[in-house]
């Protein structure tokens, strides 16, 4: 097809084209602030948003199944629906775990008539499967966990520990080093939909609201913040604060309703 002979190029208007520049410049200007006033937006709401964060979920196909001092082999998914706090412990090697287990023994104390909120602590010893039960049965009495509100619960090691690493996202997996068991002492604090909740604390920069901090209940690590001079921005210690905040995050999880199972 032959082009037509009459065609003549087209005459570009100098004011038009720069009209057209303009206006795109002004649309993207305003887009951009448009964008940046939503980003603000948005990071002040999540900066003062202090909900529980959710780490992970225990599904119930990975579920863990144990021992319980009474002798009855129960499931941990046997308390959905319920708010719980779990930690990890040594009978042969406890100090690990000292800080942990005293937090533990003031919720047992403090929280005993809860019928919604339990605690469970989880052996990480071997101990041979003939003597399990009466083993965690003395366990049990001598340090006063009692049931149904306190579980004491062990597995053969491999099990455990799979899952101690796996689903409760420990830092540590469970191993013996220099003739002592290494372990996570971390309070564990799930919900009553299964999920790893931790504490959220609101910042703030140079006055301004900043990306919040996600907050894991190791007492170790805030004791370690007291002894290095860090202040806790309150009247008490890092330590004690920890637990004040462990505290009102059990309360804002208590207060959650189940989803349907």
């Amino acid at each position: 097809m032959t082009p037509p002979t009459d065609l003549e190029p087209a005459v570009r208007d100098p004011k038009k084209l720069r009209r057209t520049a303009w206006i795109l410049v002004a649309i993207m200007l305003l887009g951009g602030w448009l964008i940046l006033r939503a980003y603000q937006s948005w990071a002040s709401t999540q900066s003062a948003d202090d909900r529980p964060a959710i780490i992970h979920r225990i599904q119930k196909e990975r579920d863990l199944r144990l021992m319980r001092q009474d002798g009855k082999i129960v499931d941990l998914f046997s308390l959905r629906g319920k708010v719980f706090v779990l930690n990890v412990w040594s009978r042969r090697d406890p100090q690990a775990a000292e800080r942990s287990m005293a937090v533990m023994k003031r919720l047992a104390e403090t929280r005993a008539g809860a019928a919604d909120f339990h605690l469970v602590t989880l052996v990480v010893d071997p101990i041979p499967a003939a003597s399990l039960h009466d083993t965690l049965t003395r366990t049990a009495e001598s340090r006063n966990m009692k049931l149904p509100q306190w579980w004491l619960g062990g597995n053969e090691p491999g099990t455990l520990h799979k899952f101690i690493k796996n689903e409760l996202k420990a830092s540590v997996f469970p191993n013996e080093a220099d003739g002592k068991w290494q372990y996570d002492p971390t309070i564990v604090l799930i919900d009553r939909n299964g999920h790893i909740r931790r504490a959220v604390v609101p910042k703030t920069r140079d006055g301004r609201p900043a990306k919040p901090e996600v907050v894991a209940f190791d007492f170790d690590m805030a004791a370690a913040w007291d002894r290095e001079g860090m202040k806790s921005g309150t009247e008490h210690s890092n330590e004690v604060e920890l637990e004040i905040l462990l505290n009102k995050t059990i309360e804002s999880l208590l207060a959650e309703t189940p989803e349907n199972q």
